[in-house]
């Protein structure tokens, strides 16, 4: 039986780990947390209850080996690499130097139009600077973790534990494959999947296990609102009290918001720009990323209970200017802490919705949302789940309602170390409801989802209480019955429980043997609760294309001579969290082909095109998009800029024969550069 149950956060900002010992009762169990050895300074490993999310690319001859040596070789991921510098001493360096720092790796993994299995990171690196793909930087940090802790318990390795990988409730299927993914590339291949405001309630519910009922006494309705380093996650669980126990389900979860503390630095580090610099001039990719991570420590600092009144950030200068071009400005606790309230948390009226823009902002090429009005994305977000809202307080709504709000709300993420942050979304709540939410209180909102991981492994296996509901959204396989007209067939249901399988038996596909086979679908985390097999018009406003789902039928029975096949569709929720498509032979039911979502080729690194293959001369045709829109670009002469498209229709052939997956890769390439 396996010792440990483990919980790993692979946070944007920070990796954290806890664990506890398993047992085959209901004894408690400690949950401690896993300080993790790193390099906190040249030479000198500390363990910390922290894991900056983060990896420095040092420059030849920069760091000796001494400077860099860990208590265990190079993990085998990294073996094809320079090694690098991971943790506390990757932020501190980068902060220092451009465009050798790797960061945010987990919003590359959820950015669907860029290929997040090349290697881009670190963003704006120049030429000379090793590149890993977000995958890669994503497993690193799993692998990092797995060989500090099999150093620290070397009769028990963490890839023989139980173990639970926490993600946003809002990420898509393609980014929880991804994360899967990510984890077994570093050793890690039987996991679990929990959702981070799940896994930062049931930190809360460890603590408040012996008077449980008391302490969730006349809730009905509780919202979770994470705010992390990279998104805002928004999620509503119905609270039931049956026989003098309380039942959790999740009920209602938001959509990806690309928002949160990256954000906020970012703000920060372009008013530190404007002070810097010459009206007008702007830093490069490099260079402002390098002095994102000084305003991500100021604003730490001016954010933190005990702040000091001002933080000073320093911007280096450039080769041999280094230090002599250095530059500083000091930022005051009053205007960082009002540019974080007014900006992200501001007062808003329950009408109000997020600003809608043409497009997002983009930086860094992440798409960042438009409006960073945390306050307004939870309005919108309440307003989208009206029904089971109100369903669960017993509520309709009326002509004069709004929205509906929960009575109780439990906060989580570091933002919310701020007690004012923390008051002025509490403040808006209440606002909007009329009377004061009940406030679960969250004593480590940094450590409570790694904590809750645990405590979720443990649940499962009956070792306490479990928050049901299943899958988080609806599935549908996208059909278009007219040109133009998309139709969608539900596939899999709004809260299907795991490893509940489905099949479409009203629908049937007559597909060919030895062939690539592509179905599209689409996602809903709509309040309506859809039939399998149901039809219904595909509205772009409330649906999430998914990548497409591919796979080879190959004929499995020998000398058959078939060419064909009819089959029809089965999905489930697999344990582990992510979807399970598969078609399932008409004739044979025990012949079944599983469908995968198709990311990228793997040996190519680009999206696999519907004959099974990558155009030949893609590469070419992408270094003519960088050469005018890249990072680097230089010299460009008008003429190279007006006949691009004729350019690359040259290198791929004539425009109307481009396929989907070749168009979306030639799109992720603009939109890389889209600020140019």
């Amino acid at each position: 039986m396996r010792r440990y149950c483990v919980g790993i956060d692979l946070g944007t900002t920070h990796t954290v780990v806890a664990y506890a010992e398993t047992n085959g009762g209901t004894k408690k169990t400690e949950i401690r947390l896993f300080e993790i050895d790193q390099l906190v300074a040249p030479g000198e490993v500390a363990p910390r209850p922290l894991l900056p999310s983060l990896r420095y690319h040092p420059a030849v001859s920069e760091l000796a080996a001494s400077d860099i040596q860990l208590p265990w070789p190079q993990p085998d991921l990294d073996k094809d690499f320079p090694p690098a510098v991971l943790g506390e001493l990757a932020r501190e360096l980068g902060s220092k130097v451009p465009g050798r720092l790797v960061a945010s790796a987990k919003s590359w993994l959820s950015h669907p139009s860029v290929d997040r299995t090349a290697s881009i990171l670190p963003w704006g690196g120049a030429e000379d600077v090793i590149k890993i793909s977000p995958l890669h930087a994503s497993a690193s940090y799993l692998d990092y973790v797995r060989v500090a802790w099999n150093t620290r318990f070397p009769k028990h390795p963490l890839e023989k534990q139980d173990v639970v990988l926490t993600l946003p409730a809002s990420f898509d299927e393609a980014a929880r494959v991804l994360t899967v993914e990510a984890a077994r590339l570093a050793g890690l291949t039987r996991v679990r999947l929990v959702e981070e405001p799940q896994a930062a309630c049931y930190d809360w519910l460890t603590y408040h296990a012996d008077a449980l009922e008391s302490a969730l006494a006349d809730v009905r309705l509780l919202l979770v609102c994470d705010v992390g380093g990279g998104t805002t996650d928004l999620t509503l669980i119905r609270v039931r009290h049956e026989r003098g126990r309380p039942k959790l389900e999740r009920i209602g979860v938001g959509d990806h918001l690309m928002l949160g503390g990256d954000n906020m630095d970012l703000a920060i580090a372009h008013v530190a720009e404007r002070r810097l610099l010459a009206s007008g001039v702007k830093l490069g990719a490099a260079r402002l990323s390098q002095l994102m991570q000084q305003c991500r420590t100021a604003k730490e600092r001016l954010l933190a209970p005990d702040a000091p009144d001002a933080s000073k950030v320093t911007l280096l200068g450039k080769g041999t200017t280094l230090v002599g071009g250095a530059r500083s400005t000091v930022l005051t606790r009053d205007e960082v802490q009002a540019m974080v309230l007014d900006g992200f948390f501001p007062l808003s009226a329950p009408e109000e919705r997020p600003q809608k823009r043409q497009s997002a902002i983009v930086e860094f090429g992440l798409p960042y949302v438009a409006d960073p009005a945390i306050t307004r994305h939870v309005a919108a977000f309440l307003a989208h789940h009206v029904q089971t809202a109100g369903a669960a307080l017993g509520d309709r709504m009326s002509s004069d309602k709004v929205l509906l709000v929960p009575d109780a709300v439990l906060l989580n993420g570091g933002v919310f170390r701020s007690e004012r942050l923390v008051n002025r979304l509490l403040e808006t709540l209440t606002l909007w409801r009329g009377t004061p939410l009940r406030v679960l209180h969250n004593n480590n909102p940094e450590l409570a989802v790694a904590r809750g991981a645990v405590a979720y492994g443990r649940a499962v296996h009956g070792q306490g209480l479990r928050i049901g509901g299943g899958s988080a959204r609806s599935y549908f396989l996208q059909v278009e019955d007219k040109p133009g007209q998309k139709r969608g067939v539900c596939l899999l249901s709004r809260g299907a429980e795991e490893n509940h399988e489905i099949q479409l038996k009203n629908r049937t596909f007559s597909l060919r043997l030895g062939q690539p086979v592509y179905f599209h679908l689409v996602s809903s985390t709509a309040d309506k609760p859809y039939d399998p097999g149901e039809v219904l018009d595909i509205d772009p406003e409330n649906f999430k294309v998914l990548p497409p789902i591919a796979t080879v039928l190959k004929d499995k029975t020998a000398h058959s001579g078939k060419s064909t096949v009819t089959v029809q569709l089965a999905t489930k929720l697999t344990e582990v969290g992510t979807l399970d498509v598969s078609c399932v032979s008409s004739e044979n039911a025990s012949q079944r082909w599983k469908l995968e979502f198709q990311l990228r080729d793997k040996a190519s690194g680009h999206i696999i095109s519907t004959d099974g293959k990558v155009h030949p001369r893609f590469n070419d045709a992408v270094r003519h998009i960088e050469r005018i829109y890249g990072g680097r670009s230089r010299n460009v002469e008008r003429s190279e800029v007006k006949t691009l498209r004729s350019t690359l229709e040259r290198i791929l052939g004539k425009r109307d024969t481009w396929d989907t997956p070749l168009l979306r890769e030639i799109f992720a390439s603009l939109w890389e550069g889209v600020r140019r």
